[in-house]
């Protein structure tokens, strides 16, 4: 017989420096972030660019305040690479994270060569409003669900069970849908249509580690696949 994995509760150190190094990680993105749209670019003076940028750190700002209260060991645990986090999901995971910044990327280029039609800012203000609410459907995600690793592993020594709160009601992961939101929406906010591509890109990179995850949580996940038989879709309701 196996012994249960002990659960061993973090201690505030490691804790803090946890979350410095989230914090760290999170305005090295925006530095380059920033970097990339207007270099690229070739102006600073690109209204759609601080836009994109501004939602981007309201985003990280708003997951600071929610989650540093009440659950800042998730933000230590999503800090840095853990063990026993799945090794194909490592490239699918960085392609995930850095979309944003392949899309701004192709987006600043489109605005300094002029690749796409002229969009109405119209357009952009409504594709950021709902983009908001994606990332912002994603912050929730994470609130309800302090296992909400940057990895997928199994967090056996920290007690992991399955979350079925919050927006875990409706799909097995929220998370992915709000991120996707965010993702396909950028083009719009940024006025580039060449932008959807790597956009679309993300999506079915979003897709395959959907599906590798959810298989790797029925079968390694006391009670998901009871969960899962109770919340039947994971990205899509009534289509997947």
């Amino acid at each position: 017989m196996s012994a249960t994995p002990e659960v061993r509760a973090p201690r505030s150190g490691e804790i803090t420096r946890g979350v410095i190094r989230w914090a760290v990680k999170s305005v090295v993105f925006s530095a380059i972030l920033a970097a990339v749209l207007f270099s690229c670019a070739g102006r600073v003076d690109w209204a759609r660019g601080w836009l994109y940028l501004g939602i981007v750190l309201a985003v990280q700002i708003a997951d600071a305040a929610v989650l540093i209260p009440r659950s800042a060991d998730l933000l230590a645990e999503r800090s840095k690479m853990q063990e026993g986090a799945k090794r194909w999901d490592v490239p699918l995971a960085a392609a995930m994270a850095w979309t944003p910044m392949v899309v701004a990327v192709i987006a600043a280029l489109d605005e300094r060569f002029d690749w796409s039609p002229e969009m109405g800012i119209q357009l952009s203000i409504f594709a950021a409003l709902v983009g908001t609410g994606g990332a912002l459907f994603t912050l929730w995600a994470m609130a309800a669900n302090r296992f909400f690793s940057g990895l997928v592993r199994i967090q056996s020594e920290r007690g992991h069970t399955v979350a079925s709160a919050g927006p875990y009601r409706f799909v097995r992961h929220p998370g992915y849908v709000g991120a996707t939101l965010f993702s396909l929406l950028a083009p719009l906010m940024l006025a580039s249509l060449w932008a959807f591509i790597p956009a679309a890109a993300g999506l079915a990179v979003t897709a395959v580690r959907t599906a590798l995850e959810d298989r790797t949580l029925q079968a390694e996940l006391p009670g998901y696949a009871e969960y899962a038989r109770r919340v039947r879709y994971r990205l899509l309701p009534g289509i997947w």
